[in-house]
């Protein structure tokens, strides 16, 4: 059941994905959530507190995207191409079905850059995102998962990024990929 205070934030991430950080106000929020004037500050009396908001619900909806893309690699035999076919198709549903939260969650890290608070939280939420993926290279042979699994986040952020940023119908994440996972594993023997 979503509640207001969740209505005001998922308006924010509207906001935020489809206008950018700059039209991010109380106002643009109560209007995108179809709510009373006031409605949004009632939760967030500033501007830094409703981006924290922004980003903390951005990483609730990751952890369970998260939790249904470690489901679906826990029911197949994990190798490095059912591997790399889960990431692409994860990237391409970050690119497509859910754009506006992906250009969100990269205006809040623009923010973070200004703002030592957000960098924090978005460090707390790397690091969680660093123990559910490097378990996965773990089980592929990897004999330095975390540092691995960095590359790999490095990799997939940047090519969201781009494919956000500036759209293109050829986008396939599958070929880069599936490179830096053979590069990758050739150390891990």
């Amino acid at each position: 059941m979503t509640t207001r205070k969740d209505q005001v934030l998922d308006a924010a991430i509207r906001v935020l994905g489809t206008r950018g950080t700059r039209q991010l106000t109380h106002r643009a929020v109560d209007a995108e959530a179809r709510l009373p004037q006031g409605s949004t500050s009632n939760y967030f009396r500033n501007r830094d507190a409703l981006v924290a908001g922004v980003l903390d619900r951005l990483v609730t909806q990751d952890e369970q995207a998260w939790g249904l893309f470690s489901a679906d690699l826990a029911n197949v035999t994990l190798t490095l191409d059912t591997f790399t076919d889960a990431l692409a198709q994860f990237v391409d549903e970050l690119a497509a079905t859910a754009r506006t939260a992906t250009l969100a969650r990269y205006a809040i890290f623009l923010e973070a850059a200004h703002h030592e608070h957000l960098r924090e939280q978005i460090d707390t939420r790397r690091h969680r995102l660093q123990s559910w993926g490097a378990p996965w290279l773990r089980r592929l042979g990897s004999p330095r998962p975390e540092h691995d699994f960095a590359a790999l986040r490095s990799l997939l952020d940047g090519l969201l990024l781009h494919q956000c940023t500036q759209p293109s119908a050829e986008f396939d994440p599958t070929v880069p990929v599936r490179a830096l996972l053979d590069g990758l594993s050739r150390r891990w023997s």
